[in-house]
């Protein structure tokens, strides 16, 4: 049985925002774990924002599959989205921010309630399901978010520098993870860094922005072999 389209397509998108223009045209495949880098500034969080319905383009259009996004709702699109500072609410215990998840209103079902627990333990939170987001360390917490994200079940994943808060221990053991579930889900997998090795880690495609444009869009050994552009040489001596 064939895999189904959940890849992202950002048609000649265009989108100003105060004095910044961005014109975005390029096409995230399914399945695969695509890096989103560039300089700060660069529009890596708007075409995330593009993509979820966070924000709407001036013109072209964001597909995923194949179904044109315009008109609808970050929740109606099939799209989890993972913030740097995890997005927890700090008065709800674990097992509740990750239920959300599944269900704004917290009517949960028994099933719901099982996949819930099935996600925690998934991450390694088996048995922290009444901690408070406070009691978490920062890896914890990026865990408990992941886990929100495996319970929604949605075909596109979008992370916005979900490790930049990390040490490097726990950097490399978080992007051990989101490879591991990557492996299993299959799901396609947007991630801004500015980091080269999450890109090396866990990247088989990258588009480089610089400007509001796309510079580079491809496989990861034609990124890192395009030193002859300026702007990617910048980032990598970085």
């Amino acid at each position: 049985m064939s895999t189904p389209d959940c890849g992202v397509n950002l048609e000649h998108v265009t989108l100003t925002l105060g004095e910044q223009r961005f014109a975005l045209n390029c096409r995230f495949e399914s399945g695969k774990i695509t890096a989103v880098v560039g300089p700060s500034g660069s529009g890596k969080s708007t075409l995330l924002n593009l993509v979820a319905g966070f924000e709407n383009p001036d013109a072209g259009k964001v597909l995923i599959g194949e179904r044109d996004m315009a008109g609808l709702d970050p929740s109606e699109r099939p799209v989890s989205l993972i913030f740097q500072d995890n997005n927890l609410f700090s008065h709800l215990d674990v097992f509740t921010n990750v239920g959300l998840g599944v269900s704004p209103s917290l009517r949960l079902s028994a099933d719901d309630r099982k996949a819930i627990s099935h996600a925690l333990a998934r991450v390694g939170l088996g048995g922290f399901e009444k901690r408070l987001p406070s009691t978490l360390s920062g890896g914890e917490r990026q865990r408990a978010a992941l886990a929100r994200a495996l319970v929604r079940q949605r075909a596109v994943m979008l992370l916005d520098e979900p490790f930049a808060a990390l040490d490097p221990g726990l950097r490399s053991e978080m992007a051990a993870l989101l490879k591991e579930l990557h492996d299993d889900m299959k799901n396609t997998v947007l991630l801004v860094t500015h980091h080269p090795d999450d890109i090396r880690r866990l990247a088989q495609n990258v588009v480089f922005l610089s400007n509001g444009h796309i510079v580079y869009a491809g496989e990861i050994e034609g990124f890192f072999a395009a030193t002859h552009v300026e702007e990617i040489r910048t980032f990598l001596a970085l």
